[in-house]
């Protein structure tokens, strides 16, 4: 199982009512929550570990992650409100107002971390759930007890969230050196004032740097190869990186690869074809409103 940790919430996403006013409606999201939705809908065995709350919304973000074959029974549940996120887009481009304080996914305890089995195969972590104590410290204790499990970061970093820099640099850059694969921006890049070839040296096997519609550049100690986007008509990029994040586990999973000594013994023309599921899969959900990843027989 490839065990995606990290938040789910609710995107209030902007719509136009009957009577011409705007509003906004609800959808089960977070970018973690969307890539175990991805992952389980290409056919890979999918889970996911966050706090879920037993509210309305909870309730929503339960049902969606039955409907796309995700198995959730790590996730601990609790009377805390479910986060929610207020979605503007300018240009196809998401900004977010996040609404999280004291919900069941910010406060998720180091207690409330389950012991793993062998499973669990590989472990998934990014999104704002890294930047928000108590839950990103119990993300971070997770990570550095994976033992020989395959470990993904998507750090995704959203600096108008961060109200404690010092702590989330340290963090971050603490689960970063235990990470087998970093899939990266360079804005992201920028943020941290790193490198791939500073990734790769300390420790990072695969270093995936997206670069939206001319594709992903993918580096390892070996080199680097680049690999093409899939042409679609955007609609919106809400969704997009996730999608890739799971197409990409997704593929090493079909590959046989998804180990840690494999990724990290593999060449990248190896691993080509599950960084292409990625971009495939990717092209598939900016071609359609929202946060809404293909299933394995749409491709």
């Amino acid at each position: 199982m490839i065990l995606c940790c990290g938040e789910s919430l609710i995107d209030m996403l902007p719509r136009t009512a009957s009577t011409g006013e705007p509003s906004f409606a609800p959808v089960a999201g977070g970018a973690v929550f969307n890539t175990a939705i991805a992952i389980g809908r290409l056919g890979a065995p999918s889970g996911y570990l966050g706090g879920i709350s037993t509210d309305l919304f909870g309730t929503v973000l339960a049902e969606a992650l039955t409907a796309s074959r995700v198995d959730f029974s790590l996730a601990p549940r609790s009377d805390r409100p479910t986060t929610l996120a207020f979605v503007t887009l300018t240009d196809g481009h998401a900004q977010y107002a996040f609404y999280d304080e004291s919900t069941a996914g910010r406060m998720l305890s180091e207690d409330d971390l389950p012991a793993l089995g062998a499973e669990t195969e590989a472990l998934f972590f990014g999104g704002i759930s890294l930047v928000s104590e108590p839950a990103a410290d119990s993300y971070a204790a997770l990570c550095a007890q994976a033992g020989e499990r395959l470990v993904m970061i998507d750090p995704n970093i959203r600096p108008g969230f961060i109200t404690d820099e010092p702590r989330y640099r340290a963090r971050l850059e603490a689960m970063l050196a235990r990470a087998d694969i970093v899939k990266i921006s360079d804005e992201d890049m920028a943020w941290l004032s790193t490198t791939p070839a500073a990734l790769i040296e300390g420790g990072v096997a695969l270093v995936l740097e997206t670069r939206g519609a001319e594709g992903v550049v993918a580096y390892s100690a070996g080199g680097e190869i680049s690999v093409p986007a899939e042409r679609a008509e955007v609609v919106d990029t809400v969704g997009a990186g996730d999608t890739f994040n799971a197409g990409l586990l997704a593929g090493l999973w079909r590959s046989g690869l998804l180990a840690r000594g494999s990724v990290r013994g593999a060449a990248l023309e190896d691993l080509r074809p599950a960084i292409a599921l990625g971009a495939k899969a990717a092209a598939v959900t900016v071609s359609r409103a929202g946060a809404n990843p293909p299933w394995e027989t749409e491709l």
